[in-house]
């Protein structure tokens, strides 16, 4: 094998249908979505109904969607706004979160004075929803809860539901960051009360450098953005209609195409489990991820029995063979820090030995699992 990509949690491949409605919209499309003329509804017509079809899929009104640049940028919205503008004073969050939360949090810490606490988390790295509320009880100070659905490093997995109605029932706001389970997973957010979510296209095969806010009717989020009055006035700067119908087809597709692929790729979720702990004596799961109750069918975050300086060549080595795959996660590429993820939780022994994160998708095979297996194998006898 030449090339295999398991590095899906990181960015996904196009689906073919996906492009071609894309280059489509890009030949025939091209007029300014806020032009009054032709060539301007035309294009405001596409963006209006991918709104539609969106808040359809999740169970909301279409002007609760917001277009973004992507997850980051829908983290930042929400978050900054809370501070700003409802006149949040504490954020309760995890030291688990992505990056896009926790360096956003430690700036409202700086800029406005927020009280930052850190929910506990248990040994394998689960949120302790005990410690949650008794935190949420012990101050009369306006509050938002920032916790994501599904990890992007480990996989572990909140109750979404349950999360936000622990968090309502303390009159405090709640934010998600979504973008490793919307597309993979049915959430009705009609359901869920939570307040902000964030989405990525390019995490379910979509286009990159687009994706999604949920903001829930009448919260009083104002624009990060300012400059002119797209998004209902929520996001200044012309829509990039191409990549939102991008973001639009991956999304359906995702969806009209779950159940089948779902159960295709917890197969391979299993069969890499079961595969590695055959081959490899001492391997270990990070986190809930070896777990396929607790955790993601997307990924697993794989502990090897290899010494501290053997590690130092092992991505080196993987890449040689044509192997994709993630040391922590890929927004943290060219850092020579640890995962904060597994910082968080794991022990000192264990810190000490290379961890790799292998995500997986639709495009992914058993056979390209069997030669991962075999490489990291060769590599841990030699």
């Amino acid at each position: 094998m030449e090339n295999v990509y398991f590095d899906s949690a990181a960015t996904t491949q196009l689906r073919e249908e996906v492009v071609d409605k894309m280059a489509r919209v890009l030949k025939e499309n091209y007029g300014n979505p806020s032009s009054t003329h032709s060539f301007g509804r035309s294009s405001k017509s596409l963006v209006e109904q991918a709104r539609k079809t969106v808040a359809g899929i999740l169970n909301v009104k279409a002007s609760e969607i917001v277009f973004t640049s992507g997850g980051t940028e829908a983290d930042n919205l929400a978050l900054n706004s809370a501070v700003r503008d409802l006149k949040v004073e504490r954020i309760i969050t995890s030291r688990i979160e992505h990056h896009a939360v926790l360096y956003t949090v430690d700036q409202l810490k700086d800029c406005f004075d927020v009280e930052v606490e850190y929910v506990g988390l248990d040994a394998k790295g689960n949120v302790d929803l005990e410690d949650l509320e008794n935190r949420l009880k012990s101050s009369e100070k306006k509050t938002l809860v920032s916790l994501m659905h599904v990890n992007n490093e480990i996989g572990n997995m909140i109750d979404l539901k349950r999360t936000a109605e622990i968090v309502k029932s303390y009159n405090a706001l709640f934010h998600s960051d979504t973008v490793q389970s919307i597309g993979h997973f049915n959430l009705d957010l009609n359901e869920i009360p939570v307040d902000f979510t964030a989405v990525s296209a390019h995490k379910f095969h979509g286009p990159k450098g687009v994706g999604f806010a949920f903001v829930r009717r009448n919260s009083g989020l104002k624009p990060l953005i300012f400059g002119g009055e797209q998004e209902r006035g929520h996001r200044a700067g012309t829509e990039g209609v191409h990549n939102i119908v991008g973001l639009e087809e991956s999304l359906k597709l995702a969806y009209e195409n779950l159940e089948e692929e779902q159960e295709y790729t917890v197969g391979l979720k299993k069969h890499f489990i079961e595969s590695l702990e055959m081959e490899i004596p001492g391997v270990k799961f990070n986190g809930e991820s070896g777990n396929l109750e607790k955790s993601t069918y997307t990924l697993i975050n794989v502990c090897l029995p290899v010494s501290e300086e053997k590690a130092l060549m092992l991505l080196f080595q993987l890449d040689l063979k044509g192997i994709a795959c993630s040391k922590g996660s890929a927004c943290q590429s060219g850092s020579d820090k640890g995962s904060h993820v597994l910082n968080a939780f794991l022990g000192e022994n264990d810190l000490k030995k290379p961890s790799l994160r292998f995500s997986f998708s639709r495009y992914n095979t058993k056979e390209e699992i069997d030669y991962v297996v075999k490489t990291l194998k060769e590599f841990i006898e030699s």
